[in-house]
């Protein structure tokens, strides 16, 4: 039933264990509805998975009530993988089935393992790489009929393909789902509402990651906040989802309208002339070229006699499910690893930097800030000159953290401070391998913003998609035949190649899975009745959200006088709550206009 809650926070509290002064969240009181979608965002540390084992019912609170709907099936993927010794795939993933008929003849069943690669169920985990150990335990949770599916960082060792498939597959789900992750994409894609973790409290939005940024902006603008800096760069966040790819949602046009209002005096997020003429001036003509190339992975031919020149300013994003050569590539690029066949040419004046998924070479025996200053004191990103301790701010290391050891560093920190001393040494080619792992959703968007301003020849490979879309101005793909091939409609034409050439197959095993059955056509008439209903819709939005502008400013003038804040209060909650009823009865009625 449609405003049932599966699962209530009550005024719940909760700190760290052991350590009562360090609160992560503090008089919470929030639900998820049967059918909702809830992506939870916010920094790393600030109680994203605890609030997630609270909902799971992993760990009790420290304060206030948890209430489940009885009989409440619940699935619960961790950060952690922990499985018996010596247990098969399939005694992992298949245990809600009695006998291999059964799953086999269950779509949901086949369309799982198929879309996470999980072909040969007869080995043991004990031999599973860490990607691998992850996708099964992410099969466990989707597979069987659960109420509400928690997930904690399920996009993790997932390509990009990988994360197309989970947000497809959720979206054809019923059940609740709640979702911790960092792929911004797969929020917008996939998400109802987005819960922000700050500062021990939670605050709801309604949609996935776009609409926060712009509920944050729109927020900050009304408070007239006095965090200029972290404002801005939400202004210069909306700027590209407005300019950039289109939005995979519809919004309401008066959203749209306040949007473009916010951003109007925004400068477009990258100068791509401007950074062409620095980049060639800093690195002439001549940047990477692999010239008749190939390459071989043991007996499989990753490149066979391909030429790829990499000229000055190119912005490249690298593509391909796991294991297709990506790492490989980018060190055949950098020489570290010698081509078979070909040869490599660099440019004279060349400073190359890579960022790699070793965290070997950080200094142990210095303080944060001491290990950024070791490379430089001052970094220049285009035409603003940066100091190393405002490097390493915009990167998650606030003035208090800048002086913990090195040592101390969490893995997330680490691959921060790893990516901080990187840019600090002012490298005009630079070559990115993962550098989303570990990084929360406000560190992404500061390093997508230093990147815009960045002049040089970048190189991207990630399964990030909205990072890979932002950065990168060309996408290129494997697909194993031994080339490598542009794709000028990027990620989406990679999505539709990699589909129409029947890659994602169920495991041999398993018979076919029968086609769906098409959803039936929206008649003329119904199209024409569902366009006046969005109409007007569209205008009650627009009432009620003058009518909140207007309470706001009421309960500015009605400051003195309590009884009238809370007669004010309780009217904009009700009125707020209309405005959210009205918009899901508009988007409904929009999806029927455009079928």
């Amino acid at each position: 039933m449609a405003g049932q809650n599966l699962v209530n926070l009550e005024n719940v509290s909760a700190h760290v264990p052991g350590d009562a002064s360090r609160v992560l969240l503090d008089g919470v009181s929030l639900g998820v509805e049967r059918g909702e979608r809830v992506g939870v965002v916010g920094l790393n540390g600030g109680g994203k998975t605890t609030l997630l084992e609270l909902l799971a019912g992993r760990r009790a609170p420290d304060g206030g009530r948890v209430s489940r709907l009885g009989g409440l099936k619940l699935a619960y993927l961790t950060q952690g993988d922990d499985f018996p010794a010596g247990v098969r795939i399939r005694d992992v993933v298949l245990a809600h089935y009695d006998a291999d008929h059964e799953w086999a003849s269950d779509p949901k069943a086949r369309d799982v393992l198929g879309g996470l690669g999980l072909r040969d169920l007869e080995r043991t985990v004990d031999g599973l790489s860490g990607g691998e150990k992850r996708r099964v335990a992410l099969a466990r949770a989707l597979l069987g009929e659960p109420d509400l599916v928690v997930l904690d960082e399920p996009t993790n060792h997932l390509d990009v393909e990988g994360v197309s498939w989970l947000a497809d597959h959720l979206l054809s789900r019923r059940c609740g789902v709640v979702v911790v992750t960092h792929d911004r994409w797969f929020l917008d894609a996939v998400c109802t509402r987005t819960w922000e973790v700050a500062n021990g409290r939670v605050e709801s939005y309604l949609g996935g990651y776009q609409d926060w940024v712009f509920a944050r902006a729109e927020r900050a603008r009304q408070a007239d906040a006095a965090e200029m800096r972290r404002r801005n760069l939400a202004r210069k966040e909306l700027a590209w989802l407005r300019r950039g790819p289109p939005a995979r949602t519809s919004k309401p046009r008066y959203r749209i309208e306040a949007a473009e209002a916010l951003i109007a005096d925004v400068p477009p997020p990258r100068n791509t002339v401007e950074l062409l003429n620095f980049a060639t001036n800093r690195l002439g003509r001549t940047v990477l070229e692999l010239e008749d190339a190939t390459v071989r992975i043991g007996d499989r031919t990753l490149l066979e006699h391909q030429t790829w020149r990499l000229g000055p300013g190119d912005r490249i994003g690298i593509v391909g499910v796991n294991g297709s050569g990506k790492t490989t590539l980018l060190r055949s690029l950098t020489g570290e690893r010698p081509l078979d066949g070909g040869k490599r040419i660099e440019g004279k004046t060349v400073q190359l930097a890579q960022l790699t998924q070793d965290l070997g070479d950080l200094p142990q025996d210095m303080r944060v800030l001491e290990a950024v200053e070791a490379v430089a004191k001052y970094v220049r990103f285009g035409k603003e000159e940066m100091t190393a301790s405002q490097v390493a701010e915009r990167l998650g290391f606030p003035p208090a953290r800048q002086w913990t050891p090195v040592g101390r560093l969490s893995g997330g920190e680490r691959r921060r401070l790893q990516l901080t001393r990187l840019l600090m040494a002012e490298p005009n080619v630079l070559l990115l391998d993962e550098p989303t792992n570990d990084l929360d959703v406000d560190t992404l968007t500061n390093l997508e913003d230093l990147l815009d301003g960045w002049p040089g020849t970048l190189v991207v490979v990630s399964h990030d998609r909205y990072l890979t879309e932002r950065v990168c101005d060309t996408v290129v793909a494997l697909f194993g035949d031994g080339r490598i091939t542009h794709l000028p409609g990027g990620i989406e034409e990679y999505l539709r190649r990699r589909a129409a050439a029947g890659t994602s197959t169920a495991p041999p095993q398993a018979a076919a899975a029968p086609a769906p059955k098409a959803a039936p056509a929206v008649n003329a008439a119904e199209q024409r009745a569902a366009r006046k209903e969005a109409a007007r819709l569209e205008r009650k939005m627009e009432q009620l959200t003058r009518r909140e502008e207007q309470l706001h400013t009421r309960l500015a003038e009605a400051a003195t006088d309590p009884q009238k804040l809370m007669e004010l209060s309780a009217e904009l909650k009700s009125v707020e709550a209309e405005r959210e009823a009205v918009e899901l009865d508009w988007l409904e009625a929009a999806e029927k206009a455009e079928a």
